[in-house]
């Protein structure tokens, strides 16, 4: 039967008191859908770009908010992957998410593991799935390489330092203030930068004698924009994933040649496009055995160093 859900939703772009919280109805899954009972809303700055209207909602009332974590109430006739009763996490669909209850792809939950709560999978979950494509999907990444990651202390930050460490990379990482250098100093930075009283351009060529980094991931956009470029190597690439700081200056595509610079702006959902129960069980040689293992461990491993 259906279920009475209550929501925040955006009539118009905004600052947040446009969010209006109201009562909708949230009918039975369809066949390949779950009914899923929200226990815990994470909450993400890409939220804030939908509300704004920096990033356009697809049509008005709008319910924002990709990622929570909840209960499996009920499911369609042909889903297999997670039955009811069952602690899930979700974060690859950009709305829907504010709100008690909701419909769900089914397809598109993961089982939150035991020992890990649904505090820290809403807290984790999409910020660890954007760290997984921004180091092993967006350009390729050998040991020993240096890269540079603005605003390290972030969510999204922290574990994308601990998985780089993982995989054998140096990283320098820039901050704002000196409290968040000491969290990116314990999240395991080679090298950290406060760029609100250094040069992070020259610090970070200094670091790298002169040589520039492999690559810049960079989510703070105008302030730091021009700076990224100046600090790559040759044949490095900026992968610009945020704009915190506004859009930055358009750049002629003529200035990345001296270097043979890459510039990319990739989104998560070009990269969960494909369900991961999917990939998991994809025939096809793209997704070899090894390799759907240790994509399933590395979601797994977001939860796992959490819960330690």
């Amino acid at each position: 039967m259906p279920t009475t859900a209550r929501v925040a939703r955006i009539h118009e772009y905004g600052p947040p008191e446009v969010l209006r919280f109201e009562d909708i109805v949230v009918g039975e899954p369809g066949d390949d859908e779950a009914l899923i009972r929200n226990t815990v809303i994470g909450l993400n700055f890409v939220d804030v770009y939908y509300r704004r209207g920096s990033l356009p909602v697809p049509a008005f009332p709008a319910i924002i908010g990709d990622e929570a974590a909840g209960v499996v109430e009920a499911v369609g006739k042909n889903v297999k992957n997670v039955s009811v009763g069952d602690r899930v996490v979700y974060g690859d669909i950009a709305f829907g998410a504010y709100a008690t209850a909701r419909l769900h792809p089914a397809d598109r939950l993961v089982r939150i593991p035991a020992g890990v709560s649904d505090d820290q999978a809403a807290s984790a979950f999409l910020k660890g799935l954007t760290a997984r494509y921004l180091l092993k999907e967006v350009l390729e990444l050998r040991p020993g390489d240096t890269v540079l990651y603005h605003a390290a202390a972030g969510g999204v930050g922290q574990i994308f330092v601990q998985w780089a460490k993982a995989l054998g990379l140096k990283v320098i990482g820039t901050v704002s203030s000196d409290a968040k250098a000491k969290l990116a100093r314990h999240a395991g930075c080679d090298h950290v930068i406060n760029y609100s009283s250094e040069d992070f351009v020259a610090e970070a060529l200094a670091f790298t004698a002169g040589n520039g980094v492999a690559a810049v991931f960079d989510s703070v956009g105008a302030d730091t924009f021009r700076g990224s470029l100046a600090v790559l190597r040759p044949r490095g690439t900026l992968v610009q994933f945020g704009k915190a700081s506004g859009f930055p200056d358009p750049v002629d595509p003529f200035e990345l040649a001296p270097r043979a610079l890459y510039l990319t702006w990739p989104i998560l959902p070009h990269y969960t496009s494909t369900p991961l129960q999917k990939i998991w069980r994809s025939p096809q040689p793209t997704y070899s055995t090894q390799s759907r293992r240790e994509f399933s461990r590395s979601i797994r491993a977001i939860f796992i160093r959490l819960a330690s």
